[in-house]
């Protein structure tokens, strides 16, 4: 892979794994053990910084196909690009919307038990870290 767009590419790889990292295994869990930290307020708080998130994300994502696209990659590397952008989708198209769905009645009002979709966000944000991490590393190998 050519040196400008492997730098590039590494750069955006890894301020995206870093956002990742910090936002969906940091701040998420920690928000609702602050004191005070209602359900609906974590909720509320939530879905603007994920919003926010899932925003950069595909303008990181965008940045990245590009630079790998300029760079003549090897074939892992077009497979990883491949395979986050596509989990990323799969959030975006899928889950987020049936969270949506389900926060607008808790913040509502209704009282419904946790929800297995987002323990697919989460499953998702850890293959998500994976994929990153090794396109990362792969950008750097080519």
């Amino acid at each position: 892979m050519s040196a400008a767009p492997a730098a590039v590419a590494a750069a955006v790889t890894f301020t995206w794994l870093g956002m990742v990292l910090a936002i969906s295994f940091l701040e998420a869990p920690l928000k609702f053990r602050a004191p005070g930290v209602t359900v609906r307020i974590g909720l509320g708080i939530g879905r603007l910084v994920f919003r926010a998130l899932n925003l950069a994300e595909a303008v990181l994502a965008a940045a990245v196909i590009a630079a790998v696209a300029a760079g003549g990659p090897p074939g892992p590397v077009i497979a990883l690009t491949a395979a986050v952008t596509a989990v990323l989708l799969l959030q975006l198209g899928v889950v987020r919307p049936r969270l949506n769905r389900r926060s607008d009645r808790v913040l509502a009002g209704e009282d419904l038990p946790r929800s297995r979709s987002h323990l697919t966000y989460v499953a998702f944000e850890a293959v998500k870290v994976v994929l990153l991490l090794a396109l990362g590393v792969s950008v750097f190998a080519a």
